[in-house]
């Protein structure tokens, strides 16, 4: 950059392209003038300006003015003095000596300091580039800055404050688009390779093997141990900090556009209050006015960046998607022409079933929602513990009663003790069906001891005798009877539940809480999803409308698990609930009737045919008629087991059991 030289002021900017455009696009469209050329005007125009003082023969011609479409300047040696710096444009209408430019005034400064101002010294034109700043946040009808275009050589400077933070806000801008471009710039996430993947398996792989050495070594040598542990610890840290400054490098271009943001949002609403307070000085006499309008200006221009932020990215991602998806298509369709015709009439036909989908979508909501309504409303633990702490209970029975010799002193003792145990799935579905909303360990441990003091009645009775021995001496002879019995826990639900509670237990049981896992060596796992044994009756038995209708009421339920009280299926069955549902729905009203009393409702009968009932005796341990069933022919018969099917009455266990067989009225 060239000194100042004396009797000039500093240059003025250049046109900026726009406006050298606009006045081209004029000049081209105006038609030229008649008049002496721009060289002869210039210098005839130096020759005048020369001051009086200086010689002619040192002095040589310089063109100074600035030509619409030309900006080139004709150099002027070193020892001549130039004349002051040129004021405003001059007039575009024409250069002809008649119509020349206008020329600026000597001002009080130079006539102060005797400087000397040229008779006709021609004025530049000024133009001033608008800033990035100035395009963005002018906010009425002036130019950049702050200065409205139609300003006048004669216009007051720019204040300093003003100044200073127009150009703190453009330093702002230019860091904030450099934070940007470098955030821009960042390579996305690339996942590991295959290659990498392999490798770090094979890293993690011996980093195992190397760990479970010292972990064997560490048991004989404490040494060992406290080294191990302290090196574990390392690696933890490591771990840590490696993991923490790679997210902090990933990170930080991001974060220096934020502080950047930031930055040049305080730069612009503090340029924005110094231009308001230079048209409104009585805005710097209350600080805390001054302050609130700092805020709201920032705020503004926050919003405004978010905004227009948004915006972007979100045209940006539309545009990427947009585009990555055509794509994408495109070559799909390219590379498979044949599948993506059958797609299209998979399509139509999906919209020619759409009836059917609707109903397949209920469907598999029903089925999913059946799927949850049979799971266990609880978690491992607190089914695990459940029956550890009844098996607990148990076990402390059992004890109790093998050391009852040991710690009672009686003379003479009897023991009538039935067997200690339970089904743990039987447990769980009683639980489940009491605490349908989920339940804890903590939840059922009064439960837990109700269901154990039901399930197990202990009896001690002591009988006292007086005795003589062989010397005719009397003495008392203490005698203790102590009985056990086991009321079987899968009998207690249809004294303890309602109906609904009922079903649930049923469900349960049904399905083992989708938890066969659980105790695999239960007697219940896959009793109910094993199928069992079928039979065909023989055509000719059903031309009996009455027992075809009764079999095919029956047959509904095959499968259904074994639930003592059970009567509806609702709550699935046993023996006389099985056979009292079965003859209310085929034209009896027999209501709910046990073994025995369908027993007693029915005429006893020696040559049964279809359709008659069969009865059992002592298939456990109740006095009179013990189980029921529906007789099929051929030996054959439907009755509610575990889980309801069909059964030979040929076989040792049922003949050693049958008691008679009995006719409907």
């Amino acid at each position: 950059m060239r000194p100042e030289r004396e009797g000039r002021g500093p240059r003025q900017d250049k046109a900026a392209p726009a406006l050298r455009s606009d006045a081209k696009d004029k000049a081209e469209a105006e038609p030229k003038r008649v008049g002496p050329s721009w060289k002869k005007t210039a210098r005839r125009i130096m020759a005048e300006a020369q001051p009086e003082t200086a010689a002619p023969a040192a002095m040589e011609p310089e063109s100074v003015l600035n030509v619409p479409g030309d900006s080139s300047e004709v150099p002027r040696p070193s020892d001549v003095v130039s004349p002051p710096a040129a004021a405003p444009a001059p007039d575009r209408s024409g250069v002809s000596g008649e119509d020349g430019p206008k020329y600026r005034r000597q001002s009080k400064r130079e006539a102060a300091s005797g400087q000397s101002v040229p008779k006709r010294q021609p004025l530049r034109q000024e133009s001033r580039t608008d800033s990035p700043a100035d395009k963005l946040h002018h906010d009425d009808g002036g130019g950049a800055g702050g200065r409205s275009g139609g300003d006048e050589a004669g216009s007051a400077p720019e204040p300093e404050p003003l100044r200073k933070s127009r150009l703190r806000m453009e330093k702002r801008e230019t860091k904030l688009n450099k934070s940007r471009e470098k955030l821009a710039s960042q390579k996305p996430y690339k996942p590991p390779g295959p290659v990498r993947w392999a490798a770090g398996l094979a890293g993690r792989s011996v980093h195992g093997y190397v760990h479970g050495k010292i972990y064997q070594a560490e048991q004989e040598n404490v040494g060992v141990e406290g080294a191990h542990r302290s090196e574990l610890a390392g690696e933890a840290v490591g771990r840590t900090v490696v993991r923490f400054t790679k997210q902090r490098i990933r990170s930080h271009p991001a974060q220096a556009v934020h502080r950047a943001e930031s930055r040049y949002t305080k730069a612009a609403a503090n340029y924005q209050f110094q231009r308001a307070a230079q048209e409104h000085p009585e805005l710097r006499k209350n600080a805390l006015d001054r302050l609130w309008r700092k805020h709201r200006q920032r705020r503004q221009f926050q919003k405004q960046a978010k905004a227009a932020k948004q915006g972007a990215e979100a045209a940006k991602r539309t545009a990427t998607a947009t585009g990555r998806a055509g794509r994408a298509a495109a070559g799909f369709v390219r590379r498979h022409p044949v599948g993506v015709v059958i797609a299209l009439l998979c399509l139509l036909l999906l919209v020619g079933l759409q009836s059917c989908v609707s109903s397949l979508t209920a469907l598999g909501n029903g089925m999913g929602g059946s799927v949850a309504a049979a799971t266990y409303p609880a978690d491992d633990p607190a089914l695990l513990g459940a029956e550890a702490a009844y098996a607990a209970l148990e076990a402390d029975l059992q004890n109790y009663l093998d050391t009852y010799e040991n710690t009672h002193d009686y003379d003479e003792y009897h023991f009538d003790l039935d067997s200690i145990e339970h089904d743990p799935y039987v447990l769980l579905s009683i639980l489940s069906a009491l605490h349908e909303e989920g339940w804890t360990l903590a939840d059922v441990e009064s439960d837990l001891q109700a269901l154990f003091d039901r399930q197990y009645i202990l009896t001690e009775r002591v009988v006292v005798e007086t005795r003589q021995d062989s010397e005719g001496d009397s003495y008392s002879w203490s005698i203790c009877y102590v009985t056990l019995t086991n009321e079987n826990l899968s009998h207690l639900p249809v004294y303890i539940m309602d109906e609904g509670q009922m079903s649930r237990y049923a469900l349960y049981m049904a399905s083992l809480g989708n938890r066969p896992d659980l105790f695999p060596s239960s007697g219940y796992v896959d009793k109910y999803t094993r199928p069992g044994d079928r039979y065909e009756v023989p055509s000719e038995a059903l031309a009996d409308e009455t027992f075809a209708a009764m079999l095919e009421v029956a047959e509904r339920f095959v499968g259904y698990p074994y639930v003592w009280g059970g009567s509806s299926p609702a709550t699935s069955f046993d023996c006389s609930g099985y056979l009292s549902y079965i003859l209310n729905q085929c034209g009896w009203d027999v209501g709910r009737l046990g073994a025995t009393g369908l027993y007693n409702y029915c005429t006893p009968i020696s040559d049964p045919k279809p359709g008659d009932l069969v009865f059992f005796v002592g298939t456990y341990d109740t006095p009179g008629v013990s189980h029921c069933g529906l007789y099929l022919g051929n030996g054959m018969m439907l009755h509610a087991g575990d889980p309801i099917g069909y059964a030979n009455l040929n076989t040792n266990y049922w003949q050693s059991h049958l008691y008679a067989y009995g006719r409907l009225p």
